[in-house]
């Protein structure tokens, strides 16, 4: 886990920080196919995100603070591990409520913050921490102009972020009670992009 961040953009400047990205049903890359994004920075550079709702297979917690050497094993306390994109997928990131926070930690929205320091894992492990929290491995990156393109060819739709949905203990639905917050019906959604 690195210590460094991307910096937050001012909510005035019309950028999506702190927002849900819901993948459509057209989306055209399936490593998104109905994923929810917590989207973390958005700005002129791009944006950064997690995905919330793909559990991540083949590690568990106790293997993750093995493999990293922080102690206790076993924790005290485990949280529930994603995989967050596709991008650098041995990187983790805590995304967590803002009630415990350490240098370099990323304020996302009020309420919501990420860090990527083991700092937070020793706080876990050892009991403490966040109240709320999850661990991704990798994220979901978009080049400058990327996602605001994406958004425009109806790729995705997005609504504020709620930690109701980003600490769900069950992955299971997470697209679909993202789409309620929008009060929009799955059943009504098209698959075929365009333009009104």
């Amino acid at each position: 886990m690195a210590t460094s961040t991307p910096s937050t953009p001012d909510a005035a400047d019309g950028y999506l920080s702190g927002h849900l990205l819901i993948a459509m049903p057209g989306m055209q890359d399936p490593r998104f196919d109905h994923t929810v994004v917590c989207l973390c920075a958005h700005s002129s550079d791009g944006a950064m995100g997690l995905i919330v709702n793909r559990p991540l297979g083949g590690m568990e917690f106790d293997d993750l603070l093995r493999q990293l050497k922080v102690e206790p094993v076993p924790p005290q306390r485990r949280i529930r591990m994603l995989s967050g994109g596709p991008v650098e997928g041995g990187r983790g990131f805590v995304l967590h409520s803002d009630d415990w926070t350490a240098d370099g930690s990323l304020n996302v929205m009020p309420g919501l913050a990420l860090t990527a320091s083991v700092d937070i894992l020793k706080a876990i492990a050892g009991g403490g921490g966040p109240k709320d929290c999850v661990l991704a491995l990798g994220y979901a990156g978009w080049a400058p102009g990327q996602l605001e393109d994406e958004i425009q060819r109806n790729a995705w739709l997005s609504v504020p972020a709620d930690g109701g949905i980003v600490f769900r203990n069950d992955t299971t639905g997470t697209w679909e009670a993202a789409l309620a917050k929008l009060r929009v019906d799955p059943a009504l959604l098209s698959g075929a992009a365009g333009h009104a």
